[in-house]
């Protein structure tokens, strides 16, 4: 427009340079960036991960311990958590601290004095260009290359020998659905277990299930005891009507005892679907 040797764009490049989708290194980088974050900052506080004290989810996502003690603590009304806090918080499923890992990972300094985590085996920088895994329920940190290397001759932790089995060897930040799927069904078999992503024993689940079996001999009595009423409701039904010496009048009362039996079973056929439906629902 002013001599400098510049070109005007038409509209329909401008329209098709917007309308292109992102190419394959284009996608990498965006992967790579987003990884990079959830390496370095705490997603429930947005402050930087403190490498000495990490905690992970059964999914294998970094948090620092103070910001999930902090979600899990109840606070006062002067000191409540923001919005957007308690929603990334209940996303994530954590319920008690049975339900993260505490991370021992190794870290070393470079030249410029900073820290970054290595893996204690190869050596090599952990990170987002570095796939890691841990062990439950130690928390030791390793490469995942390292660790299959180890795995594949023994189950023992490289650092404190403690013995793990293949499952509890949990993939730090995946984003391979199949890898997730399988971490989703390991929580979800622990759970039959009644224990929770630590190993350690899952209280709330101990609970629900005594609940179930409360309720299930509850009704199992409340069944008996139904009977036991049905028969005795017969009995002086009988003994009613044999007392009555008027046919018509015998047998009008008959009818009406009939009736209330009825509303009564009904009753209690509908009492029973509502506790049946309460159950399952736990």
């Amino acid at each position: 427009m002013g001599n400098d040797g510049g070109s005007i764009p038409k509209r329909r490049e401008l329209v098709r340079e917007a309308a292109r989708l992102p190419n394959t290194s284009e996608l990498k980088a965006t992967a790579l960036e987003s990884l990079t974050h959830a390496w370095t900052m705490c997603p429930l506080s947005d402050t930087p991960l403190d490498l000495s004290n990490i905690v992970s989810d059964w999914r294998g996502r970094l948090y620092n311990y103070e910001s999930v003690l902090q979600c899990l603590m109840p606070s006062s009304s002067d000191s409540a958590l923001p919005e957007t806090q308690e929603a990334e918080f209940a996303r994530t499923g954590i319920k008690t601290l049975k339900d993260v890992i505490k991370l021992n990972i190794t870290t070393r300094t470079d030249e410029k004095s900073r820290l970054f985590a290595t893996c204690p085996v190869s050596m090599k920088e952990l990170g987002p260009a570095t796939k890691a895994v841990y062990v439950v329920p130690c928390g030791h940190v390793f490469a995942e290359v390292a660790m299959k290397e180890i795995s594949g001759t023994e189950k023992q932790c490289p650092e404190c020998s403690a013995a793990f089995q293949e499952r509890d060897v949990i993939p730090i930040l995946s984003t391979d659905e199949a890898e997730i799927e399988k971490l989703a069904n390991r929580v979800d078999k622990l759970k039959t277990l009644g224990l929770a992503h630590s190993l350690k024993k899952d209280k709330s689940a101990g609970r629900k299930k005594r609940k179930a079996d409360d309720a299930k001999e509850g009704g199992a009595n409340e069944e008996a005891g139904e009977k036991e009423k049905q028969k005795k409701s017969q009995k002086e039904k009988n003994d009613i009507s044999s007392r009555i010496n008027n046919p018509m009048t015998a047998s009008l009362t008959a009818k009406v005892l009939a009736e209330q039996e009825e509303r009564t079973k009904r009753r209690k056929m509908v009492d029973n679907f509502k506790k049946a439906e309460a159950v399952r629902s736990l």
